[in-house]
This record gives C-alpha cells, sequence and structure tokens, in this order.
C-alpha cells in the first residue's frame, strides 16, 4: 500500500467510456490518486469536456470498441505514447430492455456486440499492454444474480463479462496480471436519469438496503480498491456495489 492515499502514483490506466458516469467519475479517482488516464469513447467532444475536466493527467483517444480498426488504432497509440498499461477498466457498454420475443437478431447483433464482444476483443487488443502485477477490472451488473422480466439480451451479456473475467484471471494468473468484475446496482448516471422518472428512481431507492441510489463515485472506489495493490490476493471475484439490493431485504419491506 502507498501512502497518503496516492495508491497509483506512476501507473497508467486505461477507461472504455470514459467520457462520462462511471467510467468518468472512475478516471477521476484514479487521477485524483497519481494516475495518469487514458480515456476513450466515440464522441470527441464529450471526449474533450472530459479531458478539459479531468486536467493534464488525462489523455483522450477517440474510437468505437465495437470496431475492430479502432480498437487496433487503440492499441497502437497507447503503445506508443505510454509503452504500457497498469490498470485497465472495461466499462464501455450499454442497457437494452425489452420483452424476450420482441428481441430481433438486429439487436442481438448491436447488444452482444457492444456489451460482451467489445469488451472480449478490448481485453484481447491491449493485453500485450498490461504489466506484470497490473489489474483489468470489468464492468458487469447486479442483474447477473437476478432474473427480471424484459432483461433476458442484456442480462445475457453481462452474464458473459462476468464469466470472461474469471476465466482471464486463470489464464493471466500466471503473468502476474489479477482479473475481476464489479456489479453495480442501480446508479445515478446520465444514461439511468433518461430511462428512469423520478417515481421510478424513489421506487427503486425503496428496494435497496441502504434506501438510496447508488453514484458513480460508489463505483469508483470499487474500481480503484479492485485495481490497487490494496487487492493484490484478489483476482476472479465479481463485487457487487449495489447497496445491498441483491443480498439484503431492507428493513421496510420486512
Amino acid at each position: 500500500m502507498t501512502h497518503n492515499g496516492i495508491r497509483f502514483e506512476n501507473k497508467i490506466a486505461l477507461i472504455t467510456g470514459g467520457s462520462s458516469g462511471m467510467g468518468l467519475a472512475t478516471a477521476q479517482r484514479l487521477i485524483a490518486e497519481g494516475a495518469e488516464v487514458i480515456i476513450t469513447g466515440r464522441d470527441k467532444g464529450r471526449l474533450d469536456a472530459a479531458v478539459a475536466e479531468l486536467g493534464e493527467r488525462a489523455t483522450a483517444i477517440a474510437g468505437d470498441v465495437t470496431d475492430a480498426e479502432d480498437l487496433a488504432v487503440l492499441g497502437r497509440t497507447v503503445g506508443e505514447r505510454f509503452g504500457r498499461l497498469d490498470v485497465v477498466f472495461v466499462n464501455a457498454g450499454v442497457g437494452a430492455f425489452q420483452p424476450f420475443a420482441a428481441v430481433t437478431t438486429e439487436e442481438f447483433d448491436r447488444i452482444v456486440g457492444l456489451n460482451f464482444k467489445s469488451v472480449f476483443f478490448t481485453v484481447q487488443q491491449v493485453l500485450p499492454l498490461v504489466s506484470a502485477g497490473g489489474a483489468i477490472v470489468i464492468n458487469a451488473s447486479f442483474a447477473t444474480y437476478r432474473g427480471a422480466p424484459g432483461t433476458a439480451l442484456y442480462t445475457a451479456t453481462k452474464a458473459a463479462v462476468d464469466s470472461l473475467a474469471r476465466t482471464l484471471a486463470a489464464e493471466l494468473a500466471p503473468k502476474g496480471i489479477r482479473v475481476n468484475s464489479i456489479s453495480p446496482g442501480y446508479t445515478d448516471t446520465p444514461a439511468f436519469r433518461v430511462e428512469t422518472t423520478p417515481e421510478t428512481q424513489a421506487e427503486a431507492a425503496s428496494r435497496v438496503a441502504l434506501a438510496r441510489i447508488g453514484t458513480s463515485d460508489d463505483v469508483a472506489a470499487a474500481v480503484a480498491f479492485l485495481a490497487s495493490a490494496d487487492a493484490s490476493y484478489i483476482t476472479g471475484q465479481d463485487l457487487l456495489v449495489d447497496g445491498g439490493l441483491t443480498t439484503v431485504i431492507p428493513s421496510a419491506m420486512v
């Protein structure tokens, strides 16, 4: 462990989907703890705004994680400019909620491409840059622990990346690389606000043992822990960051 909370001094981190929400909050957290951070995303304007907010230890590389050539450019650019990675937070993804019978082949391919295929090939592309002792954290979801109507496609992709984290943990352990996943519960992100009303947000909070919706900072703190030397003996695990939503019954519901 380092002193004064600076756990990432001289560390280089890559965060996909880093221009807003959980990705941006994690970038802020890692920079505050000493890291240089590279963020990716498709929208150059949002990336530029994020870098302006994050400061001089942030770099943006625009690209689409579902595009093989963009991923190749990402790997080459990081290698040429930084030479290595110590932390990778594979965060880019999207929600998708519709009845099972309504899922089309086009929507299936889109969501699998965003939530699973892009994760798989992002890790594959940047893995040669990850240092021994490095850490990879993949963003999964509490949804993998609970069956819910209208979530079949989304939950399947998140179960896939949860499983991927465990299998990569086994494969990469001999190289000294740890791989874990996080599973956020209801989290107050720009996407969450667009998809829900104040009433549904309040109803969601009532299901949480800690009686509130999570924040992106809550998720960032969990990612920072798993990526740090404080978690040096933790690999192949999924960390629920859900206020007890999955495993605890709120007292008001008893």
